[in-house]
């Protein structure tokens, strides 16, 4: 049978017109309730205490509570037959429970003695016996204005891409203001490092300062590894914090209500903002999206703060910020590089010398458009000028003594090291460059440092003298007149008697061993 609920002020007033000695039926007409209802009421009052000669001073909170607990009517048992086929299985359910048997589970291990029932009515049953196994929530309060900012991706759906004549993805990167509410939205088609400062970037601009706090998920250009108390931030964005001088405090893993500002801004531009727009390009939906925080999102009145965002974060939170930056900032590239064999380390498609020492070693990179900072074991080893794809630059004393000249095509070193080896080699190595391409014959000169090695610089010296004066600019020539010039004089010396023959105990003279003719007459 139907029933309605009696309210507290309603069992107040009856008692209130009661000690005002009305009757029964006409507090009934001034309550709008049944006459039976004011009279159970008031047999309840007078069951503690009330008498129709007391003040309306008795009528206390506390008195009212103890007439309402007695005539709230007692609500029968309408659980259903799956309910009760659960009681009778209540030790297996608890055992379970105490087990960590999960609810799917506990449904398939009943099923299989027999008893069906929904997981739904299983949920319900163990939350009533055994207790809720959800936690309580508590609100947090906002903090102070200015200060934390948090940061979300949301996915809006597909938009035609004009660079790549595809449908792509689209994101929104969504920033709202812990205080105010404020909004801002930047839409992207991706969720890199570079997105995600240049959202930054844009957000700043956006509300006119910096915030103390940046709260963001636990999105992989942020938090390279996830922790509720020590999570390692990427190195790129850090530095990005430091410059622009606010602090990172990431949102703990599957925790959205460490962000739960941004996640309901994030729902309310999937349906306020995108929901039925049609937009041409990303240019154009950015545009609309500025206008629509500014307006739409700026000016409603908030549900929990019942104030227009875009007004509160005028007045209290916009006068607190940091400066806003007044130039844009230069995304870093990081990353680890090995030295090869070769003395470079390849970054962006571009060489960069480093010393030689640390051949086969990994160094750190940190690269922006003007610098390329190489670091070994934290120490900065080594600065160039950041070059374009397919570049190399090399800094001639990260390479050895005796390969610089080589490396760097350095026609002076080959000269310099000629005439260490003889006035005539020098001069014979000036004859062999002197040309327009000199670099072209810098084998030539190796051939002549090579011969000197070999055969020695005196011989080839003096070859070198002859050469000159006769007008040759061949090193094969030289060198011909060097290995002649060797023969020559080894066949003009003497032998030298051998020294490492040893004379028998016993030897005898050839001529015994001559084989003689018997002559018969």
């Amino acid at each position: 049978m139907a029933y309605r609920e009696v309210a507290v002020f309603e069992v107040r007033e009856v008692l209130r017109l009661w000690l005002a000695l009305l009757a029964f039926r006409r507090i009934a007409e001034m309550v709008r309730c049944d006459r039976k209802t004011v009279t159970k009421i008031v047999r309840i009052a007078e069951g503690h205490g009330l008498v129709q000669t007391d003040s309306p001073d008795r009528l206390t909170d506390d008195f009212v509570g103890g007439v309402m607990a007695e005539l709230a009517p007692k609500v029968p048992d309408r659980h259903g037959e799956a309910w009760n086929v659960l009681v009778g299985h209540r030790e297996k359910l608890e055992g379970w429970r105490n087990d960590d048997v999960p609810a799917k589970k506990m449904v398939e291990l009943l099923k299989r003695d027999g008893v069906v029932v929904p997981e739904r009515t299983l949920n319900r049953y163990l939350a009533a016996e055994f207790g809720s196994p959800e936690r309580s929530t508590v609100p947090v309060v906002d903090g102070e204005p200015g200060v934390e900012l948090q940061v979300d991706f949301g996915e809006l759906g597909r938009m035609f891409d004009e660079e790549t004549g595809k449908k792509r993805r689209v994101w929104a990167l969504v920033f709202t203001a812990g205080v105010s509410r404020h909004t801002f939205v930047w839409l992207s088609f991706n969720q890199n490092l570079a997105t995600v400062i240049d959202g930054c970037e844009a957000a700043w601009q956006f509300f006119g300062g910096v915030f103390r706090v940046l709260v963001p998920d636990n999105m992989a250009t942020v938090v390279t590894k996830a922790d509720a108390l020590d999570p390692v931030l990427n190195v790129a964005f850090v530095e990005y914090a430091q410059s622009r001088g606010f602090l990172i405090d990431p949102a703990r893993v599957r925790s959205p209500q460490d962000k739960g500002r941004v996640e309901r801004a994030v729902q309310f531009v999937q349906t306020s903002f995108w929901a039925g727009e049609d937009f041409g390009c990303l240019a154009e939906a950015q545009t609309a999206a500025e206008l629509w925080c500014r307006s739409r999102a700026g000016l409603r009145t908030h549900g929990t703060t019942q104030a227009q965002p875009a007004v509160t974060f005028a007045e209290v939170e916009a006068p607190v910020l940091l400066p806003a930056p007044t130039e844009r900032y230069d995304v870093p590239l990081y990353k680890t590089a090995k030295v090869h064999r070769d003395h470079h380390i390849q970054v962006a498609k571009s060489l960069y010398s480093v010393p030689g020492d640390l051949i086969g070693t990994s160094v750190d990179v940190r690269a922006d458009k003007a610098l390329v900072k190489i670091f070994s074991g934290g120490q900065l080893v080594k600065v160039h000028p950041r070059q374009k794809a397919g570049a190399r630059i090399t800094d001639p004393a990260d390479l050895p003594s005796e390969l610089t000249g080589y490396a760097m095509r350095n026609i002076d070193d080959q000269i310099r090291r000629a005439y260490a080896h003889g006035q005539h080699v020098g001069v014979f190595a000036e004859v062999i460059l002197d040309g327009p391409l000199p670099w072209t014959r810098m084998r030539h000169v190796y051939k002549l440092l090579r011969t000197c090695d070999r055969y020695g610089p005196d011989r080839v010296n003096t070859a070198c003298e002859r050469a000159v004066d006769a007008g040759a600019t061949s090193v094969v020539t030289v060198v011909g007149m060097v290995e002649r010039a060797l023969e020559a004089d080894q066949a003009t010396a003497e032998p030298a008697p051998p020294d490492n023959v040893i004379i028998g105990r016993f030897a005898r003279d050839a001529s015994h061993f001559a084989a003689g003719r018997k002559v018969t007459r």
